[in-house]
Parts: structure tokens; sequence; C-alpha cells
């Protein structure tokens, strides 16, 4: 067999059925998609270990397409190899070549961007946000080793793009993690959407600035079959305490099509007779690369190793007095107060050794989170993952462990997951099972200030609750545990919800509220104390001071409802059931800025059509250092006498 011919034959091939499907669809990248056919025809018809039959078989290799918008290569090889696609695993089909026409149509499983919650379970994750990918790749080479499985991730990834810092963040930790099962691919196209790449971006700077950060490279003519098969046997042959390997290969934007090469075709189909020319041109080049080629040459994609049954159960999280004892912590117990983000800690240690499946995430702040406790205990310190000061590669890495089935559990101070809200909506997108654990959360964290505080996260994490996922759930349930017994049994909760969720813990000890045989549910809210004058709605460390404003309230002669929402989305008919009873008043109180419980609840009374009456307190300036909780609560008009106060008002007293 002529190797070379093959492929080129084949890279022309995607590269026509590229032109074709996103002339079809009016839009799409069919020149990023040019520049990379070579490299996806010796991946997925020669390289890669996997079944197009089950695509999504759990020791396949993997291909992470981090430049997403370059997908109409894949879904081409996907076609003309018969991959399965559909949402449904027991209505699977084979894609087609006819199919291709449907890109980007509503009803179609290929989507403008890799997506496999659309049906298209070759990808693991949602790309096309860029610099995400390599990340996504890490998370799946780690699932690997912890799965003891010898499966190979490949990641492609634009030269533009590597100058998201995300793509840095996540050499950084490949090389620190050693890892030889991953390999970044490079794709040097030399342009991005509106002019060439920085020269920063060339192929011999990311070759320098590889090999500074201790990559083993590979430079290659990314359409030279003997080139770049050379490399990708290179990488297959890694064996431990070598170095990992990158590869850089140069390449050109619509190879095979001299008409549209150059600056202006990004992201732009040719059409009508630039179409007609741009497939002359490909056929030309057919011509020139394949006349060796005989009807007997084929490819031959090896299958992957059998997936081994896993050989541990998944046990029950015991309470959390029966687990502190274990830990030599009754003295702790027996004092009344722990801080939530400690009770977190405790419970992933728990969890942990339950179920193997659980792996905690950090960002250089574990001894805070709590998190660390996974990294201590020598039974389980392989699923701690510490990824430095990098949060957007943490959530990232969390989602493709996801997708190799772990539960991800990622931690850092809540202000700074707000640096990771586009990998979490890309997880979300991705339907990745995200746990994310925000602690030094709102206005409580008081002396360090408003750079440390996370303010407007309850907002932005809401707004996932008011969606639906691709399972029919919600986005993202937002938690906030008001004391130690709730964060230890919501983790638990979270840990066996499939989605997303956030959590937020505080650095503050809280009294305990509730105890092992409070239920705590995904959507539920406990009522705290029982009035029948208005209803004060709270979470969090909030849920203590509003306690206290019930008391100054019952001196006063009010009788106030206290209601601890410390889940959003809740339990929207029981609430409307606990208001009308309190003469239609809510009061909401809330440290952080608005856009949270005052606004879901708000949501839900309007939705009712009744008439009620409500009134929002949240965190209205931009605080700043104080010496106490007191302090910032009375600067931002949230401490218990402010909440007597606005009862008040809303009563009309």
């Amino acid at each position: 067999m002529s190797f070379e011919a093959a492929v080129h034959a084949q890279a022309i091939e995607l590269n026509r059925l590229a032109l074709d499907m996103t002339a079809a669809a009016g839009s799409g990248h069919p020149t990023t998609s040019m520049s990379i056919g070579h490299l996806v025809t010796v991946l997925m018809f020669h390289t890669m270990r996997w079944s197009p039959e089950y695509p999504d078989y759990p020791t396949s290799d993997r291909l992470v397409l981090s430049e997403g918008h370059a997908v109409p290569a894949v879904y081409a090889a996907c076609a003309k190899l018969g991959v399965m696609i559909g949402k449904d695993p027991s209505k699977r089909r084979k894609l087609t070549v006819d199919e291709l026409k449907k890109l980007r149509d509503a009803s179609s499983e290929l989507d403008g961007h890799p997506n496999p919650m659309e049906g298209f379970p070759f990808f693991d994750a949602a790309t096309g946000s860029l610099g995400q990918g390599l990340s996504v790749a890490l998370g799946l080479a780690e699932a690997a080793i912890l799965d003891k499985t010898d499966r190979r991730v490949y990641c492609i990834i634009g030269d533009g793009e590597s100058r998201e810092g995300q793509i840095a963040e996540a050499l950084d930790q490949l090389v620190d993690r050693k890892l030889i099962n991953v390999l970044p691919i490079f794709n040097c196209n030399e342009y991005g959407q509106t002019d060439r790449v920085s020269p920063q971006q060339s192929a011999e700077t990311l070759a320098a600035k590889l090999t500074a950060a201790g990559f083993e490279v590979k430079t290659v003519d990314g359409h030279n079959p003997a080139q770049i098969k050379a490399a990708f046997d290179a990488f297959a042959a890694l064996t431990p305490g070598k170095k990992p390997m990158a590869v850089v290969a140069s390449t050109v934007k619509g190879w095979g099509a001299e008409s549209v090469q150059g600056n202006g075709w990004h992201g732009k189909p040719p059409t009508g007779d630039q179409l007609k020319r741009a497939l002359a041109e490909l056929e030309q080049k057919r011509v020139e690369l394949t006349s060796s080629l005989t009807s007997q040459d084929a490819f031959t994609i090896q299958p992957p190793a059998d997936a081994r049954t896993p050989d541990y159960a998944t046990g029950e999280l015991p309470p959390l007095a029966q687990t502190m004892k274990q830990m030599d912590m009754e003295s702790v117990l027996q004092a009344g107060t722990l801080a939530t983000r400690r009770a977190y800690g405790i419970a992933l240690r728990a969890l942990c050794k339950v179920n193997r499946d659980v792996v905690a995430l950090d960002a250089d702040v574990s001894n805070s989170t709590f998190a660390d406790m996974v990294r201590k205990d020598a039974s389980m310190a392989d699923r701690f993952i510490e990824c430095k000061i990098a949060e957007q590669n943490m959530v990232s890495v969390a989602a493709g462990l996801s997708a190799a089935g772990k539960i991800p559990f990622v931690s850092t101070f809540a202000k700074f997951v707000t640096r990771a809200y586009d990998q979490i909506e890309m997880a979300i997108n991705s339907g990745a099972n995200l746990k994310i654990v925000g602690s030094h959360a709102g206005i409580t964290l008081a002396a360090d200030g408003p750079s440390q505080m996370s303010l407007p996260d309850v907002a932005w994490f809401r707004s996932f609750s008011t969606v639906k996922d691709h399972r029919g759930n919600p986005g993202c349930y937002v938690l906030q545990p008001s004391d130690a017994y709730a964060a230890y049994r919501l983790t638990e909760v979270m840990a066996e919800y499939q989605g997303c969720c956030y959590m937020r813990t505080l650095r503050a000890e809280t009294e305990f509220i509730y105890n092992d045989d409070v239920v705590f549910n995904l959507g539920g809210f406990e009522v705290l104390a029982q009035g029948r004058d208005l209803v004060i709605c709270a979470a969090g460390y909030m849920v203590h001071e509003a306690n206290r404003a019930v008391e100054l309230l019952d001196k006063a002669g009010v009788s106030a409802t206290l209601v601890d929402l410390y889940s959003l989305p809740f339990d929207t008919d029981a609430l409307l059931d606990l208001v009308q009873a309190n003469d239609g008043k809510v009061l909401t109180v809330e440290d952080n800025y608005g856009g949270g419980i005052g606004s879901a609840v708000a949501d839900a009374l309007v939705d009712s059509g009744d008439g009620f009456q409500l009134k929002q307190m949240h965190v209205r300036r931009i605080p700043k250092s104080g010496r106490t909780i007191d302090d910032l609560l009375k600067m931002c008009s949230l401490s218990a006498e402010d909440i007597k106060k606005n009862a008040m008002q809303l009563l009309g007293v």
C-alpha cells in the first residue's frame, strides 16, 4: 500500500466534503478544516485505536478538537467511516455522506462546533470557545491513568488559539504531571480570523516555547503523511520517564485549493463559481498526488482494548458525627461550631472512601478549601489533582474527567471561580457532571476586602437554574449551606446528582443549626421558624443573621417565618404556600449582589399571578475591608437590626 497516496486521497476527499457541507449550510469554516485534513486522516484512519461502531467506547483513543470551528474535517471523516451518531445510544445510526449537507441544521446532530450532547458521541466535550480543548484532553488522560488503561488522547490546537492563556496553563500542568498519554498538536496555518497570526504564534516560536517548557517537540509538514505518521508513532512509543511530546505542524489554510487560501476566507464558504473553482483545484491536486494509489489500498483501524468491569462498589456516606469520630474530631463536633468549608473537606474525603469515581481538584488553596483532606490521605491521594493558580484549566480538566466517567469536585475561593465562567458554561453545554465549590464566599470574608469576595456569583450561577440542560434538569443547582451538617450532606447530594452544581462555603465558623437526622435535597428548603406575619428567606451565613432578626422581631410583637432557602431552584409551590400563610409578605436577605435569591423569589411570585409583597435585601454597594463580620454587615446594611427595620417597613409598622 502507498500510505502517502492513500492519505492524500482521503485528505482531499475530506476537504471536498468540507467545502460542500459548508456551502450547503451557508456558513462554517472550510479553509481551517482543509488545513487539518491530513492530520485528521492519519489520526482517525490509521493511528487511533477506536471503533466507529462504538465511538465512545471506554478504552478507545480520543481526539479533542480544541479549534472546534474546524469540525467539518472530523464530520467528513466520520461520514466516510460510518461513525454511529444519535442522542439515544439504543437508536444510534451510521452517519452518511449525504447527511453532511445538513451541517448546522436545527434537526441535525452536526452542530456548528463539536458537542457530544447533540448526538455526536465521538466527541467528549463541547469546544469552539478557544483555548479549552487541551485542558479537556488532560482530564481524559488523568482518568485513563486512574483507570489503568493505555488510552491515548490527541488534541488539535490552532496557532492563533495558542495565544489563549489557558493553553499555557494546560501545558504547564501537562509537564507538571508528566503526562505522556496526551499529545498536543499545534495546527500552524499562519492565519487567524482577520489577519496573520502574531510571530509569537509562528511554528518556529511555538516549537521553541514548547521545548523550553520541557516538551520533546516534533516539527512536521502538516500535509506530509510520512512525517505525520512518524511523529504519531514516536508519541505511541513513549515510555514512563520520557518527556511529554508535542507536535507542531506547519499547514496551509485552504490546502489543495489555491483560490481560497490566504487572508479573507476565515468562516466564509465559497459558493457558486468560487466553489466550482475550489473543487476543480482539489481534483487537480488529487491527480498530482494519488497516481500510485490502487483499488486494493485501504486503511486498517486498530480496535481499542476490552473495557474491564470496575472491581469496586459504591458505598453509603456515613453521618457527619460518625465521620468526625473516625477522624478523631469529636472535640470539634462538641464545640458546636464548624465552618462549612471544613465540613465540605470532611465530606469530600468521606466520599472518596465510598466512591472511587470521585476526584478532587484544587487551585493552590486546598488548605483553605479543605480539599487537602483528600491529598493528605495516602489511600486516595492519587485522586487529588493540584492545578495551581489556573482556575480555567482546572474546570476544563474536570470536564474531561467527567467525560471519562469520573465525578470531579473543583474547589477554590468563590471569587476565583469567576475567572472560569466561560469554561463552566462550556462544561454545562457538554453535559459535564461538574461539582464546583467556592469557599470564602460573600461579604463575611470581611478583612480581605472585595478582591477576595464573591459577590455576583449567585446571580450568574442562578441564571443557569432558569434553563433546562440536555437531560431536562436545571442547568445548574446553586447551593448555600448554613451550617456544617447541611454542607456535609449537600456535598453527598451533589455527588449523587448527574449534572452541574455550585456550592458556596464560608470561612467563618458557624453554629450548628441541624443534625444528622435532617435530609437535604436539591430544590429543597428548611423552615426554621414558623410565623404568621411575613416570610424571611435567607441562605448561608445570612440564615444566622436572619435568625437573630427573628428574635428581635418577636420582641417587637412580629411573628416571622424563617426559611433557609439553601437551594436554587427551589420547590416553588411549597414556598408560595408558606408566603400565602404569612399574609403574602416576603423579605429576602443575601450577602451578595442582586439577581440571586431575591430575583428567584420574585420570579416565583410574579409567575403565580397572586398578590404578594416582596422586599429584597442584598449588597448594594462595593464593600471594603472591615475588621469583623459585623463591620461588613453594618457597612452593607445587612445586620440583624437592618433586617428587622426592613421587615417592619414591609409590614407598614
